[in-house]
């Protein structure tokens, strides 16, 4: 939490995206433009292989206080501990799951996601800094 200005108490009111998971630049955390073979990031011009990109949690939140709604986002490792993995292991699961299963539509495996996290975040308060 670099610059962590203040902290916030609230209640999480709703997951705002379905996408938890990104493709991201090592040197500047940027969403990579992935193609079947190859990724590249578009902010510092960063290249490689598809099967090497890095992917990181990016988490957008409905939350609360006593008197306020805000919106925020929530990067990084430090959804490791609420996902219980990496995002780079989750990542890797999620496309194990879906070969295993013979799944061409990944939606059933979105949605059960989605809904975990859900489970997860939804009405629970915790401590943002902002």
């Amino acid at each position: 939490m670099n610059g962590v200005q203040g902290l916030l108490a609230a209640s999480v009111i709703s997951i705002q995206n379905s996408c938890f998971i990104y493709p991201a630049c090592q040197n500047c955390f940027s969403r990579l433009v992935l193609d079947s073979r190859r990724f590249n990031c578009l902010k510092c011009g960063c290249t490689g292989e598809a099967k090497d990109a890095s992917y990181r949690y990016r988490l957008s939140l409905k939350i609360a206080d006593t008197n306020d709604l805000f919106d925020i986002t929530v990067f990084g490792s430090c959804l490791d501990p609420f996902f219980g993995v990496t995002a780079e292991n989750l990542q890797r699961y999620i496309q194990d799951f879906n070969q295993l299963s013979g799944e061409t539509d990944t939606e059933s495996s979105t949605r059960a996601l989605v809904q975990a996290v859900e489970t997860c975040f939804i009405g629970k308060r915790f401590i943002f800094g902002v």
